[in-house]
């Protein structure tokens, strides 16, 4: 299976590995049956020389599958030489990433990798809440992922941020929001691409759901969490990308030109919601909502 964030449905997509390098994430299933492995070289570069007969012209080319940026230095650079032979026009190679995959690179690493036009990393930081963290099995601490995060920013890879509202659980949503806004503001991702908590068969946090261990969230407490949030943010030049199916509220904008208009329609949703907003969504895939109860 091969996933990608929605606003890279215009990239050249080209798999590099198997699986995922962690895939011990508590809410996640996407990779449990698929053992991480690296694609052979000779593979990849078939797959350009194909690339380069038909769509010669893309421009940007997104690396799959899982967190791609485990790879190390040199094996990421010689992947980009390989992009840059085969597709010339290529400006810009972005994949997803993880905090722990940027520990493992030296700082003149992460200034080569740029050069070589890897750039907008994807990464499921999640939360700015280190019980959160911990409880999600991500593997870091919020000021580990601070720390490096602005090495990215210092070596001049911008990334875009995945964060999941009411991964605190249910009555946290205000420290959640706290935190997480606290970790944005001083990492300043170029994109924050939103979703609220969801989990299905076959994950740690499914079973907790299910058997009451952990609580989620109501409608009342993520768009309280959505708003507080917003509120808190303060990012120039930052797109807010909250139309995944799982949201609360469905919108979009620039932060901080359009921060305004988004609270506001926070503001409207709940007037809308106003009798369900105790009542826990009921979803279906990609965690999409259907109803409440």
């Amino acid at each position: 299976m091969i996933y990608r964030p929605p606003f890279e449905a215009q990239s050249y997509l080209l798999e590099v590995t198997k699986g995922c390098s962690h895939n011990q994430c508590s809410f996640c299933t996407m990779y449990r049956d698929e053992p991480f492995r690296m694609l052979p070289i000779d593979q990849i570069e078939e797959e350009l020389k194909d690339a380069a007969t038909y769509m010669p012209f893309v421009t940007r080319v997104f690396l799959e599958n899982g967190d791609a940026f485990c790879l190390n230095a040199d094996r990421l650079a010689q992947i980009a030489e390989l992009v840059h032979r085969y597709l010339p026009n290529t400006r810009t190679i972005a994949m997803y990433a993880s905090v722990k995959n940027i520990q493992g690179k030296s700082d003149e690493d992460l200034k080569r990798l740029h050069a070589l036009g890897i750039d907008e990393l994807n990464i499921g930081v999640e939360s700015g809440l280190d019980e959160a963290l911990t409880h999600m099995n991500k593997g870091y601490t919020a000021r580990e992922a601070v720390y490096e995060l602005n090495r990215l920013g210092q070596a001049g890879i911008r990334y875009g941020a995945n964060i999941i509202f009411g991964m605190a659980g249910e009555g946290n949503c205000r420290e959640h929001a706290e935190a997480t806004a606290g970790l944005l503001n001083e990492t300043k991702p170029y994109l924050i691409f939103t979703g609220t908590l969801h989990a299905d068969p076959g994950c740690p946090l499914y079973n907790e759901l299910k058997t009451g261990a952990f609580r989620e969230c109501s409608f009342g407490e993520y768009l309280d969490e959505e708003e507080e949030l917003l509120k808190l943010l303060d990012l120039e030049e930052c797109y807010y990308f909250g139309l995944h199916p799982s949201n609360v509220v469905q919108m979009h904008g620039h932060l901080n030109q359009d921060k305004e208009e988004m609270l506001q329609e926070v503001r409207r949703r709940r007037e809308e919601l106003t009798p369900y907003l105790n009542m826990h969504p009921v979803r279906r895939g990609e965690g999409a909502i259907v109803g409440g109860k």
